[in-house]
């Protein structure tokens, strides 16, 4: 607003004004201009009577009336000014379309409304005086025309109100209404605003949980992978060594990594499954344009309503190894040629599900994880899977000596990935993992995983 309290005039929602000066639109500037023409005209005519009757010259009349009709070009800008000047040139008897739009503006505009009232009480005041006196000295001017008191006083009051009132409240119910709608598009953008970032964060999740299912289901594919084919490729350089020699031995070797081929190969096709059930999703939910913020809140919304009964089921449904298999995986190691160890502290074996699944599936892999590494890195080289049930806690540990056959490695090839894998599966749980070599030149892999960890 500007110091008399008038609004500066902008664009809708705050677009830019495609008027000159202050007028916010073109159209604007013209009707205040073709309204100044003729509140001009009416000023100049009305200056010569007011000239004739104060007795000055006519140009000076005039001169008056040049001046206070312009001054309606500055009613959107400062209607403070334009009443004040109808107000002071109402002794002249001209202004009257100067007053009336004058307080129409002021009563529309933001000034307050102590100022609008004392200004549009100072132009009734005004007016009734002005009318008053008028009247009164046409009626004296006439003998044959006699009427009483009352009646001057009343035609007075009546074209008071009728100059005044209907200006004032038509300003006061545009100004109100102008008000009321101004609220609401700043609603109606404060909402947008909101739903658009609504749907920003939603969409964030959606992807940070895409990312979290992606990463899940390439570490499952690691361990899965990488620990079957590893022990085919033990299995298969024992099978070519005793080829030749011991025919009945390569034929247990060889139906071993059939075996193990085929267990890869179902685990392998199960995890592609839920991908491909999971880009199925994604893609039906990308689908379609989105322009607007609630769109794209209600898009996001519905992925995240299809994308969770088809994916999450399905990665759940099939629970994944338990405690119980243990001896189960240390078994093909040991038919792999390891010479590994397994003993339980704490409760009676570990015949049952005790845990939550996903505690169960990630001890289960960090022992997986830990003999893959053994036969990469370490072949030949003694191990020891202990297991540790506390109550609270379940506890494993890996640790593996030197390679016995003077070689550091198998040739297997690596990622990089395992200990990472194992590290972010126990820490994911609220556990802790430690992984290093030991000082009798082998290496240790430790994990503890709170036993409800996974119950909610």
């Amino acid at each position: 607003m500007s110091a008399t309290g008038a609004r500066e005039s902008t664009g809708a929602r705050g677009a830019p004004r495609g008027g000159p000066w202050w007028w916010a639109r073109r159209r604007s500037a013209v009707l205040d201009v073709l309204l100044a023409l003729a509140s001009t005209m009416e000023c100049v005519l009305e200056g010569i009577p007011f000239a004739h009757e104060a007795g000055l010259p006519e140009p000076v009349g005039m001169l008056l009336g040049l001046v206070a009709g312009p001054v309606l070009l500055l009613r959107r800008r400062w209607p403070v000014v334009v009443v004040l000047v109808s107000i002071a040139v109402m002794p002249a008897e001209m202004g009257a379309l100067l007053g009336m739009i004058g307080l129409y503006t002021l009563a529309a505009s933001d000034v307050p409304r102590r100022i609008t009232a004392l200004l549009a009480g100072m132009t009734v005041v005004g007016t009734l005086t002005t009318t008053y006196l008028s009247l009164r000295q046409d009626v004296v001017s006439q003998e044959d025309f006699n009427p009483p008191g009352w009646f001057v006083a009343a035609m007075a009051v009546a074209v008071g109100l009728v100059m005044t009132a209907p200006p004032v409240l038509w300003g006061l119910y545009v100004g109100a209404r102008r008000r009321l709608v101004e609220s609401l598009r700043e609603r109606a953008d404060g909402l947008e605003r909101e739903l658009s970032l609504l749907a920003d964060r939603a969409e964030e999740r959606a992807e940070w949980a895409r990312n979290e299912e992606r990463t899940r289901i390439a570490r499952e594919m690691h361990d899965v992978v990488a620990h079957r084919v590893s022990l085919m490729v033990v299995h298969a350089a024992a099978l070519q060594a005793v080829a030749l020699k011991d025919p009945e031995k390569a034929s247990k070797n060889a139906a071993l990594v059939g075996d193990m081929g085929r267990q890869a190969l179902t685990e392998l096709r199960e995890m592609l499954g839920v991908l491909r059930t999971a880009e199925g999703a994604a893609v039906r939910g990308a689908e379609g344009a989105v322009p607007s913020a609630s769109e794209r809140l209600a898009e996001v919304a519905s992925q995240a309503s299809v994308t969770a009964p088809e994916v999450r089921p399905s990665a759940e449904a099939d629970e994944g190894p338990s405690l119980a298999e243990l001896g189960d995986l240390v078994g093909q190691s040991r038919a792999a040629g390891m010479v590994v160890e397994l003993s339980v502290q704490g409760a009676e074996g570990a015949a049952g599900r005790r845990y939550a699944a996903g505690v169960e599936q990630t001890v289960f892999r960090v022992v997986q994880e830990a003999l893959t590494n053994v036969h990469k890195h370490a072949p030949g080289a003694r191990a020891r899977v202990r297991l540790a049930h506390r109550g609270d806690e379940v506890a494993v540990q890996v640790e593996n000596g030197p390679s016995e056959r003077g070689a550091t490695d198998a040739g297997l090839p690596s990622g990089g990935n395992g200990l990472v894998g194992m590290r972010e599966r126990v820490t994911a749980l609220g556990g802790v993992f430690v992984s290093g070599p030991t000082e009798a030149g082998g290496f240790r892999v430790s994990a503890v995983v709170p036993a409800a960890a996974a119950a909610g």
